[in-house]
């Protein structure tokens, strides 16, 4: 069963923690993190685009000259594709770019990732993050204590934490997420992953029952 150090707000450690094995200690399915990220790429994309057709352009109902006589090619519509303000030939329309994965895929993917952050020794446990009011500099302080100097990802086990939420807030390279929200392309994303120990057991709970 894995093991992580948890540390407080000033960087010391204060014990052990044991991770979940079947959550943090299995290789990392890289082909599977892949699938999920196609996916919730996929699903981000609101497929609302749309370009009109010769049949669709405004106009271009008269046939502009004559069949024969003229010397020029003949021509029916002045919306033809091959005419400046004509129709788009094969142009994108609204669709559903949408994948579904199985649950147990969802589940493997984010147990991936989360034991790929434990083997590269990029995922910190902090004993609790509390502040008694939003504070920007404070969250600094803590980050600097935790030795990050890289993008990272400060996981929380609800929205209960609103002032630990607003103090990343305005930090490049620092997102805040909720236990329960993770997803595969934040954790892979982000260098280093923070949790706090109440997040952990969250997150273990949250996946044992998916």
């Amino acid at each position: 069963m894995p093991k992580v150090q948890v540390v407080n707000m000033q960087g010391s450690p204060v014990g052990e923690m044991e991770l979940n094995e079947t959550i943090f200690g299995i290789k990392p399915n890289t082909h599977v993190m892949h699938s999920a990220v196609v996916a919730q790429l996929a699903n981000a994309r609101v497929g609302t685009h749309s370009t009109l057709g010769r049949s669709e352009v405004r106009g271009g109902g008269r046939k502009p000259w004559k069949q024969k006589g003229t010397g020029r090619a003949r021509a029916g519509t002045i919306r033809s594709p091959l005419w400046r303000g004509g129709g788009i030939v094969f142009g994108p329309k609204p669709r559903d770019y949408s994948k579904k994965l199985p649950k147990k895929v969802k589940r493997l993917a984010l147990c991936s990732a989360l034991s790929s952050k434990v083997i590269d020794n990029n995922l910190i446990v902090v004993d609790q993050i509390r502040f008694e009011q939003p504070k920007t500099k404070e969250m600094v302080k803590l980050l600097e204590a935790l030795k990050i100097d890289k993008k990272a990802l400060l996981v929380v086990e609800n929205n209960d934490d609103n002032n630990v939420l607003v103090s990343a807030r305005n930090i490049q390279g620092v997102l805040t997420s909720r236990a329960d929200a993770l997803n595969v392309i934040d954790l892979l994303k982000y260098d280093f992953v923070v949790f706090t120990k109440a997040a952990v057991m969250r997150t273990e709970e949250v996946l044992s029952n998916a």
